[in-house]
């Protein structure tokens, strides 16, 4: 059986603990989702999840989960049984998405550039940092301080992003045919 040492901040999970929290997640966001386009880039993610798993590994982290309070589980009319996440679960599995988040290429650059700019007060100093560490783990470009680009359709990814970080009223996003270093950039982006 697998154990976790508890923290300050609760449970370390190990990596098919997360897995299994983005998993659920996953289908919590299948329900409330009604747009066609969306809902088949989530399939598509939670596939690629459910791949890695080990089915044994699945089990002790299940366990190890419903120990921690991350899910519970509710009992149907029908008398079986479905994992669900907790609030504490939720949060968590967001975390861990956040981390995973990238911009995929395009098949066919469009010579668009994406921005992504925001002016965070002080007083949210952290939401600021950890802004600017998730768009360059995405693979944006740091134009300048509070600046980023990238060239390919990043709109879902850059407003979970906002979203998470509660960042929306200090953030916009910008779609431009052109910028005055473009060399530079395509050179970055591998463009050609």
């Amino acid at each position: 059986m697998e154990y976790r040492k508890k923290t300050k901040r609760g449970f370390n999970l190990g990596p098919n603990s997360q897995k299994v929290l983005i998993l659920l997640l996953g289908g919590a966001l299948l329900g409330l989702n009604h747009n066609p386009k969306k809902y088949f880039n989530i399939v598509r993610g939670v596939a690629h999840w459910w791949k890695e798993v080990d089915q044994k590994a699945l089990h002790r982290a299940i366990k190890s989960l419903y120990n921690s309070r991350l899910i519970k589980t509710v009992r149907n009319k029908d008398g079986t049984y479905t994992l669900v996440l907790t609030q504490k679960g939720e949060e968590k599995a967001l975390r861990y998405k956040i981390d995973a988040i990238r911009v995929a290429p395009m098949e066919k650059w469009d010579g668009k550039w994406r921005i992504v700019l925001f002016d965070i007060p002080e007083k949210s100093r952290v939401i600021r940092d950890a802004l600017r560490r998730a768009l360059i783990r995405a693979g944006f470009f740091e134009y300048q301080k509070s600046v980023f680009v990238h060239p390919f359709e990043c709109q879902d990814e850059v407003d979970f992003v906002i979203e998470f970080f509660y960042a929306r009223p200090y953030t916009r996003f910008i779609i431009a045919d052109s910028l005055d270093n473009e060399f530079h950039l395509k050179k970055y982006f591998k463009l050609g």
